[in-house]
């Protein structure tokens, strides 16, 4: 019997591994579905922006209460699993506890740790599922969470503290172990004999790490997906000031050559296309972006645009950007290559009227936990409205043409532009 749950265990194992794999890969695969780009400038800066933002959560902590609770969470999610590794060997060879003659009183210090991160996970996770469905915080009603995003939310609260609540009761079940947590709920099981203590035992382990396997593999298709995106994401972070605009060469090469025309090339070559209109048209940190957001809604909560009732959301703009690209990476899956849909981000996921109500005012920026810039995505949808459909406000159009005929915002030609001067 031991032999049949030793070889069930390696199985599924092995079978939770490979499609985790697969769809990280997958996921890697979208990702790099967007324009290349080269960023590993200042890797010293780039490793303390990994240590702040996604280690340090240093965001996080401009709201101390919020920040510790998320704290709790982060730290004991990552730490208690690393008691996967006697899980997996206990699995394997058929053990109980093989960590703990190796490590003798360590090992109760470090079980003792992992219960009280435990406890501390499931009150964590009890408020955050009180102020998103009780209290009903402003930031997680918004109509950009309706349906899946929502659920998706809860479903992630609750595993933790089935998992969480496994752990205890795993520990609690075993006659040999009196740990710090786990010891006041031994209580609840005094009614039960030796045998079946061993079989809740035995259910949480099994139950425990079905979960955890469970959990690992739907972190691909949720949210919380940035438990592993946000490393990478803060790492590659913009380094330059925040709301710095990138110019396109090509254009301010035309720019140049219209004010100099001897330098400008006899075989100069139009760019094929203006910003993005789909999310290949994107830079692939821009979709990665999209894959990082948590769906937090800070950025939303502090866009002056969305405080004042317009339909913009940037929050919205990432989730959109996300839904896009899943539905892109399920087109190569058929097709082998992607094959025209009739679809676009620009329109059919993302409006004109999202895309007008940003001020670049860069609050988005500034609030995201790891740096995710949803302007960027703005900015690059903007470019191919206005450049390759022509398509800008009349206010707009007017100041694009004084611009090309007066070189300057306004209706003055630039011998004029100096008269009022001359005026008393």
């Amino acid at each position: 019997m031991a032999l049949i749950a030793e070889i069930l265990f390696s199985i599924l194992t092995g079978t939770a591994l490979f499609f985790f794999c697969k769809n990280l890969l997958a996921i890697r695969r979208n990702i790099l579905i967007g324009k290349a780009s080269f960023i590993n400038d200042h890797p010293g800066r780039r490793w303390k922006q990994v240590l702040l933002l996604a280690f340090g959560q240093k965001k996080m902590f401009r709201n101390p209460l919020v920040a510790i609770l998320h704290l709790f969470v982060y730290v004991g999610f990552i730490v208690i699993n690393i008691e996967l590794l006697e899980i997996i060997v206990d699995g394997i060879t058929g053990s109980h506890r093989a960590f703990a003659p190796l490590l003798g009183n360590c090992y109760i210090l470090l079980i003792n740790s992992f219960e009280v991160l435990a406890a501390l996970v499931l009150i964590a996770c009890v408020v955050f599922y009180s102020r998103r469905n009780i209290i009903r915080l402003k930031r997680f009603i918004s109509k950009d969470l309706n349906g899946w995003p929502k659920t998706d939310a809860n479903i992630i609260l609750i595993t933790e503290v089935v998992l969480m609540s496994l752990f205890l009761i795993m520990n609690a079940t075993d006659p040999a172990s009196h740990f710090l947590i786990s010891s006041y709920l031994k209580p609840l099981f005094n009614n039960f004999n030796e045998s079946q203590l061993a079989i809740i035992e035995h259910s949480a382990w099994w139950l425990h790490i079905i979960g955890i396997y469970a959990f690992m593999n739907y972190l691909p298709y949720s949210k919380h997906l940035h438990i592993i995106l946000a490393f990478p994401n803060a790492y590659y972070a913009p380094l330059i000031p925040k709301g710095t605009m990138h110019n396109m060469q090509s254009i301010q090469n035309e720019v140049l050559y219209a004010m100099q025309p001897e330098m400008a090339p006899t075989e100069a070559t139009a760019p094929e296309k203006f910003g993005a209109k789909d999310v290949m048209d994107l830079s692939w940190k821009n979709l990665m972006d999209a894959y990082s957001c948590t769906e937090c809604g800070r950025c939303s909560a502090a866009c002056p645009a969305n405080l004042t009732g317009k339909l913009l959301s940037p929050r919205k703009i990432m989730m959109s950007t996300r839904d896009r690209l899943e539905a892109v990476g399920k087109n190569i899956d058929t097709n082998k290559i992607f094959i025209e849909d009739g679809k676009s981000l620009l329109h059919d996921y993302i409006t004109i009227e999202e895309l007008r109500a940003c001020t670049t005012c860069n609050a988005c920026v500034e609030e995201c936990p790891v740096s995710i810039s949803p302007m960027d995505i703005i900015l690059e949808l903007r470019r191919s409205l206005v450049m390759e459909e022509s398509n800008a406000p009349a206010e707009w159009n007017g100041m694009f043409s004084n611009i090309e005929n007066n070189f300057a915002p306004w209706k003055f030609s630039p011998d004029d532009r100096d008269a009022w001067t001359s005026q008393s």
